[in-house]
């Protein structure tokens, strides 16, 4: 259940929190939603990467019985970041980035987990598109044991766009995939790296696949088509850790 403070309700006041910079996550609009404030919303709402369902009515008065006016906005728990920012302050950091992207996840406890075991391992930032992607909620906050308070979370317009210049930037991107050519162990994360994590049922889209350098699979023995995504990128993520010789460095805590 979400708690008032997470929500804005009224479309003068979602109008409000986006002028004033409050971070938010996606806004709901009544699918039939007309009227010359709305078109000012719209307005407002073009030049930002926020997300915009729109939606039947019920389900927005399912969520508040305020008097919504057709738009509720969700703030976000977290103040995402640009990767095109983040990367050049890690290079000059001294840094050897490692990034994950997680393309179409939309499991908030599948997010949450991974979010946990980036921080644990030292990832970079997680990115993750604007659209078709988790909401970094309260439930995700949880979930993730306090590592998004910490962790940045990059929210990107195109994954296409990020990719390319992250390529451009020095990065080798690799696809965690069914389709994969060889063993996960196989490939070289010593160097700027990005592995990508697609839905469980999907995958990575090819449109992203055709742009990696690898595609990697992790080895399945048993019946069971395929692991749980968070699984799978706890498997890859310290894959990384062991060749970048970090638990040398480090004093491992125990589970």
């Amino acid at each position: 259940m979400l708690e008032k403070n997470e929500m804005i309700f009224g479309v003068r006041a979602v109008i409000e929190a986006i002028q004033a910079g409050k971070e938010i996550d996606k806004v709901l609009v009544k699918k039939d939603i007309q009227s010359e404030l709305s078109k000012e919303l719209f307005a407002c709402l073009k030049d930002t990467f926020i997300p915009v369902q729109r939606v039947p009515v019920e389900r927005i008065n399912r969520i508040t019985r305020k008097n919504h006016q057709g738009v509720v906005a969700f703030i976000s728990s977290v103040t995402y970041q640009k990767t095109e920012d983040l990367v050049p302050f890690l290079f000059e950091e001294g840094k050897t980035p490692l990034f994950v992207m997680l393309d179409g996840i939309t499991d908030v406890r599948n997010f949450g987990a991974i979010a946990r075991t980036c921080e644990c391992a030292g990832v970079d930032a997680i990115i993750i598109p604007s659209k078709n992607s988790v909401s970094v909620n309260a439930d995700a906050m949880k979930t993730s044991a306090g590592a998004l308070h910490t962790l940045p979370v990059c929210r990107e317009q195109s994954l296409t766009a990020t990719i390319k210049y992250l390529k451009d930037s020095g990065f080798k991107i690799v696809a965690a995939t069914e389709k994969g050519d060889y063993d996960y162990t196989k490939a070289n994360y010593k160097d700027p790296v990005c592995i990508i994590m697609g839905a469980e049922d999907t995958g990575v889209p090819y449109e992203h696949l055709s742009l990696c350098d690898e595609w990697i699979k992790i080895p399945l023995i048993g019946k069971i088509e395929s692991l749980n995504v968070s699984v799978a990128a706890g498997i890859l993520i310290y894959e990384a850790v062991k060749q970048r010789g970090f638990a040398e460095d480090k004093t491992a805590s125990a589970l």
